[in-house]
C-alpha cells in the first residue's frame, strides 16, 4: 500500500523530504509533481524498482528512460555534452524539457537506449523535485506517469493514489500539475531534432511548431 504525503509546493518539509529519499534508497518507487506533469521515480541504481516503472508504464526495451538532474553540472556527469549543447541546455534550464543525448560511462548500461546509446536528461523546476534531488544527491530515475491506455498524464495525486496505492510506495502530494508531459528534443552538437511535442516554448530551443513523430511518450 502506498504512503501518501502532503508535501508543500514551495516550502517542503524536510522531514518528509528525508522519507521519501528513504523509500527511494530502499528501492521504493514514488509519484512525484514536476514542473510539467506528475513522474514515477526510483534510484538510478535500482533494477527491480526500474521493471516496476516499466510494468507500470507497459514500456518496451527501446523506450529511452530520464535521469533528473539538480543542474547542469550533474546532467554533464551523465551525458556527452559539445560546447553547443551546453549554450542550449544553459538557455533552457530548468523548465520542463528532456534532452536525449548520447550517455557518458557513468550510466548503467540497462538505462541505455539500446540502439542508440542515448540516455534521456532533465532539470524541472520544482521545489519538490530540487529538495528531493538535494537530499537523494543523485538523479531520479524517472518516467512520466502516463498509465497505458490514457491519452494524457495523471495530474491528481488522489487519483494516482486510488489507480496505483497498490503498485507504488508513495504519492507526494504536491498539488495539481500541468496535464502536459515534457518537451522532448533529441540534441546533436547544438542541433535539436523535436521528439515530442509538450510543455514549453519551442522558440527557447530554436525550433518551430512542427509535428514530429511522436516516439517519446
Amino acid at each position: 500500500m502506498a504512503q501518501y504525503f502532503e508535501i508543500h509546493p514551495v516550502n517542503p518539509q524536510v522531514r518528509l523530504i528525508r522519507q521519501a529519499v528513504e523509500i527511494l534508497h530502499g528501492g521504493g518507487v514514488i509519484a512525484y509533481p514536476t514542473d510539467s506533469s506528475y513522474a514515477l521515480g526510483c534510484h538510478l541504481g535500482d533494477k527491480a524498482a526500474m521493471d516496476k516503472i516499466s510494468r507500470i508504464r507497459r514500456l518496451g526495451q527501446e523506450h529511452d528512460f530520464t535521469l533528473v538532474c539538480s543542474d547542469l553540472s550533474e546532467l554533464a556527469n551523465y551525458a556527452k555534452v559539445s560546447n553547443a549543447d551546453f549554450r542550449l541546455l544553459k538557455h533552457c534550464t530548468p523548465g520542463p524539457y528532456t534532452f536525449v543525448l548520447p550517455a557518458s560511462r557513468e550510466v548503467p548500461r540497462r538505462l541505455l537506449n539500446p540502439k542508440r546509446k542515448t540516455i534521456g536528461l532533465r532539470v524541472p523546476d520544482n521545489a519538490i523535485v530540487r529538495a528531493l534531488l538535494e537530499s537523494l544527491g543523485e538523479p531520479i530515475m524517472s518516467a512520466t506517469l502516463m498509465l497505458p491506455g490514457d491519452s494524457l498524464p495523471l495530474n491528481d495525486p488522489q487519483e494516482i493514489r486510488e489507480r496505483l496505492e497498490r503498485e507504488l510506495d508513495l504519492v507526494i502530494d504536491g498539488g495539481a500539475c500541468p496535464l502536459e508531459p515534457t518537451t522532448v528534443v533529441r540534441l546533436l552538437d547544438g542541433t535539436p531534432e523535436l521528439l515530442r511535442r509538450g510543455k514549453g516554448d519551442l522558440e527557447c530551443l530554436g525550433l518551430s511548431e512542427l509535428l514530429p513523430e511522436d516516439e517519446f511518450a
